[in-house]
């Protein structure tokens, strides 16, 4: 089996959030072919796999999108929702085992929807013009392409690929967007959703899990659904700082255990800082200042599969917050991590 692990990632992918994200929502609506591998395998948040020994009624089983060896004009296309509206960054077309099927170019066209889905007549704009792929082999499967669209915001993407074959996954690295001007000055809201533009920025250990895992949508599907860090064998604890999606005063946690019972952490901690204008790196001097941010929620004892709620009588009103640093002691796995409170 090939290694499908980029060896670095290019610079638009730090702090941003794959808005193509099945796990996220997104999904896909139509393509004009599907006969090997059908278009929604292709949005998939785990690394593509081969299976070598695996086949089904059309042939080899591929993990990703494939269509059929093309016989007439043309080429295949498909369209996808994403997940969120947001700004796009840039992609990551990655062609992991598709080594003698790949598709030699793709391009991608993208599109604005308040409501409803893509017709014969919607205006579809081209973001990334037609461009070379390679053979899925190793870190050569990843072809990133960095876009500038002036920050529009696009819900649908239409993806060519010229003229068949198959993709493994599909990122779209952006930037979450949520009009917060619909929101009012005294209305609660989760500034830790990743729909709402929150992030994760830096990070302890992230072995069976990303930090974005537990902003995401509704209470984790199972225990790989949060974030889980490796045992640690050594001092210390984890922890991962996160940029909320807007300026906030903080009123409410929510620290959810689900599905984590002999692997939840012992307690937890939130601090919290006023940070206007950082940028999304987090520098090795940024991440040991993290330590001495403001306590919001002092240390706390958790319990497995358990939803820890805490209110006035435990969160500390430190004023605007735009960065927050959640720390598990000693290490363990949060399914979800909710900060209710009010727009800064």
């Amino acid at each position: 089996m090939f290694d499908t692990t980029p060896t670095a990632l290019p610079d638009f992918t730090i702090g941003a959030v794959n808005l193509a994200s099945a796990r996220l929502g997104a999904t896909a609506l139509y393509s004009t072919d599907e006969f090997f591998a059908p278009l929604s395998r292709m949005l998939a948040d785990e690394p593509a796999k081969f299976l070598p020994d695996v086949y089904d009624d059309n042939g080899k089983w591929m993990d990703g999108w494939e269509s059929r060896r093309k016989r007439v004009a043309g080429h295949d296309w498909g369209v996808i929702k994403l997940a969120m509206p947001g700004v796009i960054h840039g992609f990551d077309v990655d062609t992991s085992h598709f080594t003698g099927n790949y598709p030699p170019h793709c391009a991608i066209e993208a599109l604005y929807l308040e409501a409803g889905e893509p017709t014969d007549e919607s205006p579809w704009e081209e973001i990334l013009p037609k461009s070379p792929l390679g053979p899925g082999i190793g870190a050569a499967a990843h072809h990133f392409f960095p876009i500038a669209t002036g920050g529009k915001v696009y819900t649908h993407l239409r993806l060519h690929i010229f003229p068949d074959g198959g993709i493994a996954r599909l990122r779209v690295y952006g930037t979450a967007h949520f009009d917060w001007s619909k929101v009012g000055a005294d209305e609660e809201v989760d500034l830790a959703y990743i729909y709402n533009g929150a992030k994760s920025l830096a990070w302890s250990n992230a072995h069976y899990g990303v930090p974005d895992q537990m902003l995401g949508p509704g209470r984790g599907i199972n225990m790989g659904d949060g974030w889980e860090t490796a045992r640690r064998r050594g001092p210390g604890h984890d922890w991962a700082i996160i940029r909320l999606g807007h300026p906030g005063l903080i009123r409410r946690v929510v620290v959810d255990t689900a599905h984590f019972k002999g692997n939840f952490p012992d307690t937890c901690q939130l601090l919290g800082a006023y940070l206007p204008g950082h940028g999304d790196t987090f520098s090795e001097e940024d991440i040991a200042a993290s330590e001495n941010w403001t306590p919001i929620l002092p240390r706390q004892k958790l319990s497995m599969d358990h939803i820890h709620e805490y209110g006035a009588d435990a969160v500390a009103n430190i004023g605007p917050v735009t960065h927050v640093r959640y720390a598990m002691f000693p290490d363990g796995g949060t399914s979800r991590l909710r900060l209710f409170g009010v727009k800064a």
